[in-house]
């Protein structure tokens, strides 16, 4: 059987979460015999089941390694898994200290084995999750301490094999245990047993291997364990090929061994998600291309380079008042006396309740000309960070951006106005390539209609100052201001005085207001303060 050396990196093949989430509470429920599942997605968090809340808590397919396919296939399992301890256990405990790691892993096997009686067709699929959670697992030659003897444990226990090495007594000691560990799932399947009798098993297993009940265990997602180790496709085809040795019988060893890789069983379903996911991204766009719009259409490209978290942070900050409407201020006179400022002989002993507000609809339209090519990157982060700032403060907004893309301007529509802001729109901003020169009043012409059907009460420009045809721009900010929307410009400079040559250049072109930064970051509380009445 042919192992090609393909890196097991990540792609960008993108299942949307609320698909992921219909499909996973179906599949749970399914599978747990209980129809009132309820599933939690949450970053970098292992999945666990909360029997008593009916709640199985997943991660987000990046928790693993590998591509897409490979990620939701180990995410399925993940939910099979707790699925089956909804169905086969009364309590898990947490994965945190050795006594409740101890217990969710015998469980583990447990609830494993009574499931397969069931499903039998998912056994392809956990020797699949078993050889690619195999190429995650640590070296034990890495680890010290009590965590060391823990995790041989885990891997002894749940696969037969040790990665890396263990001497002496440590190795004789996890061996007995997990003889032990296998005893205890036996008698438990045998007998009919539940977890309170495994329960009751545990203070042995932790003598055994000379450990506090009370150990800290990390747990660490599988993605983060495999950074530099430079795992590739024919490391899974060896471990998966091993796997079937041991777990399968079967004729046809190369045959069976390529059937697991591939998945074929799994991958109509995930085609299916990827075909609703890309469904749902395109929702609400279809419309705007009559008008002569574009819509950015690949969906497999990574947006984590343009968003600024810092940024985003502090923009949401500024304007964290403007999220309530309110904002108290001491005055002279006001609707309520507060006596402390008059016990320090403040001069102004008074509050008042002040309301902030922002106009409510909004168009933003982004020059992503040749000029601006030098800063794209911080370009487009500030731009995310202004469309989080809008988000969160509730107001209806729509974004385009205008380039040239072989020779024909293109107006792009990054966030129509009946969408709210989402990842989708961050993926569209991430295609589009600063190029060619600024025709604006073309871009004008091209948007009028949507500005006619949406009625913005404000529209904002980012540009960086020289359009193609200044006085046809004049033009179309005139007939946009006879509609009732009030025009406003933000020049982009490279530098200060930049800056200030593009304002200038601003004010002849007929915007109520305008204004010029030289840094990109300032974009967003600038555009957000040009909104306030």
């Amino acid at each position: 059987m042919p192992t090609p050396s393909v890196p097991l990196g990540l792609d960008y093949t993108h299942l949307r979460n609320d698909v992921l989430l219909n499909i996973s509470t179906f599949l749970s429920r399914r599978w747990s015999n209980n129809n009132k599942t309820i599933i939690i997605l949450t970053q970098d968090k292992m999945p666990l089941a909360k029997i008593d809340k009916n709640q199985i808590t997943l991660p987000f397919l990046n928790y693993y390694l590998g591509t897409s396919f490979q990620q939701y296939r180990q995410w399925r399992v993940g939910l099979w898994h707790e699925s089956m301890r909804m169905h086969h256990s009364t309590k898990v405990l947490s994965y945190e200290h050795a006594f409740g790691f101890l217990l969710n892993t015998i469980e583990t096997k447990r609830v494993e084995i009574l499931g397969l009686q069931d499903w039998e067709g998912m056994i392809k699929e956990i020797v699949f999750n078993e050889g690619m959670s195999w190429l995650s697992r640590p070296l034990l030659n890495s680890i010290y301490g009590k965590s060391k003897i823990i995790e041989a444990f885990s891997q002894y226990f749940l696969t037969g094999y040790l990665k890396g090495e263990l001497y002496g007594n440590d190795l004789e000691k996890v061996k007995k245990a997990s003889s032990f560990a296998n005893e205890i799932v036996h008698d438990a399947i045998k007998n009919d047993y539940h977890t309170e009798w495994i329960e009751r098993q545990i203070p042995l297993l932790i003598k055994m291997l000379e450990l506090d009940a009370l150990t800290s265990v990390a747990i660490l997602a599988p993605r983060t364990r495999i950074i530099g180790l430079g795992m590739n496709q024919s490391d899974l085809v060896k471990q998966i090929e091993k796997i079937v040795r041991r777990n399968i019988k079967a004729t046809d060893l190369d045959r069976t061994s390529r059937e697991i890789i591939e998945g074929s069983d799994v991958l109509g379903e995930f085609q299916t998600l990827l075909k609703e996911s890309k469904k749902t991204e395109n929702k609400g766009y279809e419309s705007l291309e009559n008008f002569g719009l574009s819509v950015p259409e690949m969906m497999d490209v990574d947006p984590s380079p343009i968003y600024d978290a810092d940024l985003i942070r502090k923009v949401k900050a500024k304007f964290r008042d403007w999220r309530t409407g309110w904002i108290e201020r001491h005055d002279v006179a006001g609707e309520e006396f507060d006596p402390e400022s008059y016990v320090e002989m403040l001069p102004k002993n008074f509050l008042t309740d002040l309301k902030l507000s922002i106009k409510t609809k909004v168009a933003i339209l982004l020059d992503h000309s040749s000029s601006i090519e030098h800063v794209e990157l911080e370009y487009k982060r500030a731009t995310v960070a202004l469309c989080e700032a809008l988000s969160y403060l509730g107001i209806k907004f729509a974004v385009y951006a205008f380039s040239t893309e072989s020779g024909q301007v293109k107006c792009w529509i990054i966030k129509p106005p009946n969408l709210k802001w989402s990842a989708t729109g961050a993926r569209r901003l991430t295609q589009i390539r600063a190029s060619g020169g600024t025709p604006l009043a073309e871009i004008y012409g091209l948007l009028q209609p949507i500005a006619k059907s949406f009625k913005p009460d404000i529209m904002v420009t980012l540009t960086d100052g020289e359009p193609s045809d200044f006085d046809a721009v004049r033009e179309m900010v005139l007939s946009y201001r006879k509609m009732g929307i009030h025009m406003v410009a933000l020049g982009l400079g490279k530098n200060l005085n930049d800056a200030i040559s593009i304002g200038h250049n601003l004010k002849y072109l007929t915007y109520e207001r305008s204004l010029a930064v030289s840094r990109l970051e300032d974009i967003p509380k600038k555009v957000i303060y040009l909104l306030r009445d």
